[in-house]
């Protein structure tokens, strides 16, 4: 569903009444797309991320991260 900025005001039943069909609802502002509301329940980029490919990269690492971040670093501080 797409819902203007005015429609958020005047036809707030009507967009919650997408909601509860699990729509998605798309804000649109001078006819662009602003911002989407996503339906409580729906999977959401937050909860997909431990799904990436570089989630948990560097499980099997031993070294701690203050080494880890000093040879990042390098020669940095010496100047």
């Amino acid at each position: 569903m797409n819902a203007s900025i005015i429609d958020l005001r005047y036809k707030t039943s009507e967009i919650l009444a997408a909601l509860e069909k699990q729509e998605r609802v798309t804000i649109l502002y001078h006819g662009k797309p602003r911002g989407t509301i996503i339906p409580v329940g729906q999977e959401s980029a937050a909860e997909r991320v431990c799904e990436h490919d570089f989630f948990g990269m560097y499980g099997t690492e031993t070294e701690a991260v203050d080494r880890v971040m000093e040879r990042l670093r390098g020669g940095r501080h010496d100047l």
